[in-house]
């Protein structure tokens, strides 16, 4: 299938229910030129990189020049994207490598949101212009070893001293963690026990932050344990927005609907690929495609895959509203993380023993879905949150 900027079928391999004609001329402009970098630079370079588990900095340098890094920040040399745009620009990124979605998820959609929704004029002056043209790369410190899914239970202290602050705990699973030059980190105080956001420059003594190994999920960004022993923090680097977990939420909510973006890109790049494969590969002296079980399951794949663009529309025109609300995003995250699982699934076992092949790209996106379906809140932990919000009954403390 050849790439055909007048139809989202030929651009997403499917365009089932027409939903090209929901889109804007910028909008579609963009998600255009995000497709050709990932077509042309992204997809062949990926797979090396993944085996090797390699960071692809090439890759990531280029990410400024396609006016996609702040995302929907507006000012501060950021693009100020519709909402509708940035998960167009996701679910492309995820259709290429899910580690370069997520490196730009870190650093975009968690460490530049922190700043621009918590930070002081100063501090976004400060720090946004050159995150936006990535001569500051950021991360997120929330998640600690103890507490995954019970985030709101951080231990991580941060006690005054001075002028500023003195930070003492562990986070785990934080992106970027060893690569960053800013972390924000979020702790409670031992004065009144709120939850507050400080940032900690990377080369700070007591700061140390060591690579997870054995990762066989998005294996080109790199996770890491980090250890904070009296990490000193000046007034300046407290983000003063930040005065209790419902501000770390409200960063977060934004990255559920994230993750049905990103999911929807893994679908399509399995979904694409197996259509491919069936059309072309022929056994008993004819196409895969033309036998009935491939074609139903082909048929249920587009059903899932159409579903999950539908789902992906509406956060869209909601986020866009200002009426996205963090219950609606988990139910998204959690419908379209699981609907792609199956439909990777299916793809792998269609490509037959070539499946498990990088050359096809199917078993990278079948491995990294696995934990873009964990993070930001698990399956269970988005049903649970729904469940509380359809009954009025809190299924957990």
């Amino acid at each position: 299938m050849s790439v055909t900027e007048g139809r989202l079928g030929a651009a997403l391999g499917t365009d089932f229910f027409t939903v090209r004609e929901q889109f804007t001329d910028e909008q579609w402009d963009r998600f255009m030129a995000v497709r050709r970098f990932v077509d042309k630079d992204v997809i062949p370079a990926a797979g090396a990189c993944w085996e090797r588990a390699e960071i692809p900095w090439t890759l990531i340098r280029r990410l400024p020049e396609l006016g996609i890094v702040g995302e929907d920040i507006a000012g501060y040399g950021c693009p100020g994207l519709s909402a509708m745009t940035c998960g167009l620009v996701t679910m492309e990124l995820h259709r290429g490598d899910g580690s370069l979605g997520v490196t730009l998820g870190v650093h975009s959609g968690l460490a530049m949101r922190s700043i621009a929704l918590c930070g002081s004029e100063e501090q976004k002056m400060r720090w946004l212009p050159a995150m936006a043209r990535m001569e500051l790369l950021g991360a997120f410190a929330l998640t600690e070893p103890d507490h995954g899914s019970d985030s709101v239970a951080l231990e991580t202290s941060a006690s005054p001293a001075g002028d500023g602050w003195v930070l003492n705990g562990r986070k785990r699973w934080i992106g970027l963690g060893t690569l960053a030059d800013l972390i924000v980190v979020w702790a409670r105080s031992t004065v009144d026990g709120k939850v507050g956001a400080y940032v900690v420059e990377a080369d700070t003594a007591g700061y140390k932050a060591r690579v997870i190994e054995g990762k066989a999920s998005l294996r080109s960004v790199w996770q890491a344990d980090i250890e904070l022993r009296d990490v000193r923090v000046p007034a300046g680097n407290r983000l003063p927005g930040a005065r209790s977990f419902a501000d770390a939420t409200r960063v977060l909510a934004a990255t559920r609907s994230t993750c049905a973006w990103a999911a929807l890109g893994h679908a399509t790049a399995a979904y694409d690929t197996a259509l491919r494969y069936v059309s072309t590969r022929r056994q008993f002296g004819r196409p895969l495609a033309s036998f009935q079980i491939i074609q139903q399951r082909l048929v249920t794949m587009l059903a899932d895959l159409t579903a999950m663009q539908l789902y992906c529309m509406q956060i869209g025109r909601l986020a866009d509203a200002g009426k996205l609300t963090p219950t609606v995003a988990g139910l998204a995250k959690m419908h379209n993380t699981r609907k792609a699982r199956t439909l990777i699934a299916d793809a792998r076992d269609m490509l037959g023993g070539n499946g498990i092949l990088l050359d096809h790209h199917v078993i990278r996106h079948m491995a990294d879905i696995e934990a873009i379906h964990t993070f930001e809140g698990t399956e269970t932990i988005q049903t649970l949150i729904v469940g509380r919000d359809i009954t009025g009954i809190g299924a957990f403390t």
